[in-house]
């Protein structure tokens, strides 16, 4: 009988320990100077009134508490911010995947099309937002020349506050070419077998998809799902290159405010004040989609039913 004994964990040498040290230092003090340090910064900051220039004040958490009680502006702009957050992280899943799955078939000119649709993710930013300004135009864009030649009426899609968020997010959802990528990496890493045997047994397209290709996927859309929501709740480029926070304040959103008034006011504490909150915000959508990924992401291996 073969006696089956504990692996021996593995043991370095004190140079390959101090080699390995020296290796990673360059990343540990970048990860402090660029993340962290200033992150501890910001929050010091939230504590005090500074206008840059000036003697600086404590002022504890008047910050806060003006932001949740005196700012008028503070709950449209996070209303705001989980509304385009929302819409473009929902929004550019879907598009992507679907986009991922038509572009792994097997058509003509694949490599092209693959191409095409991750352009727009290089493409400079400020290029982008003024073609789609150019687009959303009320007298001479595309869009609404479409739209009376078909004969309905112009729309306001930049100029109206329950617009103006669904047409930012519109270009977040088309800008997303890196989870497409992503997502065509991922489908050409499920197992053959699994279809195989699938329409053996007489799946249809559709049992196949939901029953094989989902459940393989779900570590890719973990994935996409996290660095869209991180990204698309500090959005600030839409509101800068196109709309300056409005109309009214239908795109004055979180990050956005944190610039005028850190920026513009030169008001740092609150505007640190803001980071924070934006922080903690973060944080909280982070750690639900973490906390509930255990009941819906599916390893190879895993014997769930």
């Amino acid at each position: 009988m073969t006696v089956l004994s504990k692996k021996k964990p593995v043991r370095y040498s004190r140079a390959e320990t101090r080699a390995a040290w020296l290796l990673l230092l360059p990343s540990v003090i970048g990860l402090i100077c660029i993340t962290y340090l200033p992150m501890i910064a910001s929050f010091t900051l939230s504590l005090f009134s500074w206008n840059g220039l000036g003697e600086m004040k404590y002022i504890g958490f008047e910050n806060y508490i003006r932001l949740f009680t005196r700012d008028t502006k503070f709950s449209g702009s996070l209303l705001t911010t989980l509304e385009y957050a929302g819409l473009s992280v929902i929004g550019s899943v879907v598009y992507s995947m679907i986009v991922a799955m038509l572009l792994n078939r097997k058509v003509p000119a694949r490599g092209f099309f693959r191409a095409v649709f991750y352009l727009p993710y290089v493409l400079p930013a400020l290029a982008v937002y003024l073609g789609w300004k150019w687009l959303y135009d009320y007298n001479h864009g595309l869009f609404n020349y479409l739209i009376k030649s078909a004969g309905g009426t112009s729309v306001k899609f930049l100029d109206s506050s329950g617009m103006v968020t669904p047409s930012l997010a519109l270009i977040a959802v088309w800008l997303s070419g890196n989870l497409i990528v992503i997502f065509l990496a991922g489908l050409q890493n499920v197992p053959r077998t699994y279809h195989e045997a699938a329409e053996i047994d007489g799946a249809n397209a559709w049992q196949r998809f939901w029953k094989i290709t989902i459940p393989c996927m779900t570590p890719i859309i973990f994935y996409n799902l996290l660095m869209s929501l991180v990204s698309n709740l500090q959005v600030i480029t839409p509101a800068l290159s196109l709309t300056q926070g409005g109309p009214g304040t239908g795109s004055y959103y979180m990050c956005y405010m944190l610039y005028t008034q850190a920026f513009k006011s030169h008001k740092y504490g609150y505007g640190s004040a803001i980071a924070v909150i934006l922080f903690l915000l973060i944080a909280v959508f982070t750690g639900i989609l973490f906390a509930t990924s255990k009941s819906w992401i599916f390893y190879e291996g895993d014997d769930r039913e």
